[in-house]
């Protein structure tokens, strides 16, 4: 979209420009690293280049290419997830290799108890049957003994398993998480409005969405550097978190940009939530960490958009960016849904 188009093309000039301020070569990896912290996306390699930049006042290649190993090579959750495989495959290698074992065993007390019983029916004395039954008190008790070790193990591996899942999962929530504000990411509003959309097609509910977005937040990183900006940002995720019901499905969309899913919401349902956010995040104080030093108050703008019978997620998202830009335009602060007429289908250049 038109949007998504301007705002890339913002951060690419933020990131070119950082790379001509410090007099770096522009390669890809260096590109890279100052586009994703124009976009604010990754709060710990922000905070990683801050510090350096704050104690050192430029970033060696050495420095460039330790923070793009550690904070933006793709290959490593690949190689996390690649590790816990080979782990669980080991894992189940060692239980087939006991369970062979075990039934090595078995077969062997079998043969025991059958040469066992074949004695006894030809055993003459008390002595013979003496021996015959020590014998097989003996096999029993190494029966016991190794259906123990079996269990214990068992028990082990399915414990390991167990973790090793749980890691996976940990993994995968990671890889949908925005790291700065803890909610959603662009990948995981993605899958969650598609199948939202399919949802609300098939079951004929309502389905709405929320595009906000925050006004004037280039001037916030401008004025008071791109920690403050983080704090705005995380300011207006905690404030989702906080007022987003459970069967709803709040992201970050994008630079300073929100969603919200709202399955099973008409439109005025939908009018209501996205003024209570507006409500709440401008009710809040901004106060810079360092200083103390009062900022004022953030406020948002919102795009509200309800799924038509023809819709699909490009659509539904189009028109609540039309939306959102629509209050923009129309004075920030403020909601604006399909049914305003200050509403305009098509939205020009972005408004701050």
């Amino acid at each position: 979209m038109q949007n998504d188009h301007e705002r890339s093309m913002a951060y690419a000039e933020l990131a070119l420009n950082q790379i001509r301020a410090l007099r770096q070569g522009a390669m890809p990896r260096n590109y890279e690293i100052w586009y994703v912290y124009a976009t604010g996306y990754n709060a710990e390699l922000n905070k990683a280049i801050n510090e350096a930049l704050a104690q050192n006042g430029r970033l060696s290649d050495a420095d460039l290419e330790q923070l793009h190993d550690s904070y933006l090579s793709h290959g490593r959750t690949h190689e996390r997830i690649d590790r816990i495989g080979a782990r669980v495959v080991n894992e189940i290698d060692d239980m087939m290799s006991l369970l062979s074992d075990a039934l090595g065993t078995t077969a062997t007390f079998g043969d025991n108890l059958q040469g066992a019983s074949q004695n006894l029916s030809i055993a003459t004395d008390h002595e013979q049957i003496k021996a015959i039954i020590e014998r097989l008190v003996g096999s029993t008790r190494e029966m016991q003994q190794a259906n123990h070790a079996l269990e214990e193990r068992l028990s082990s591996s399915r414990q390991e398993i167990t973790n090793l899942q749980a890691s996976l999962e940990a993994i995968s929530a990671e890889s949908l998480t925005d790291p700065l504000t803890g909610l959603g990411n662009r990948k995981h509003f993605d899958r969650v409005v598609t199948e939202a959309v399919r949802s609300a097609t098939v079951s004929r509910l309502p389905l709405s969405l929320l595009m906000m977005d925050i006004d004037h937040f280039k001037s916030f990183n401008d004025n008071y550097g791109h920690l403050t900006g983080d704090q705005v940002l995380r300011l207006v995720g905690m404030t989702l978190k906080q007022s987003i019901k459970t069967k709803n499905v709040p992201a970050r969309y994008g630079g300073e940009e929100f969603a919200v899913v709202l399955p099973d919401t008409p439109l005025r349902q939908a009018l209501m939530v996205a003024d209570d956010i507006r409500r709440v995040v401008m009710s809040k104080e901004l106060k810079k960490k360092s200083t103390g030093e009062i900022l004022g108050r953030v406020t948002l703008s919102a795009g509200v958009s309800t799924l038509k019978p023809d819709d699909d997620a490009d659509a539904l998202i189009e028109r609540a960016d039309a939306c959102l830009y629509s209050a923009k335009r129309n004075g920030r602060n403020r909601v604006i849904c399909e049914t305003d007429p200050e509403f305009r289908s098509v939205a020009p250049a972005k408004v701050a």
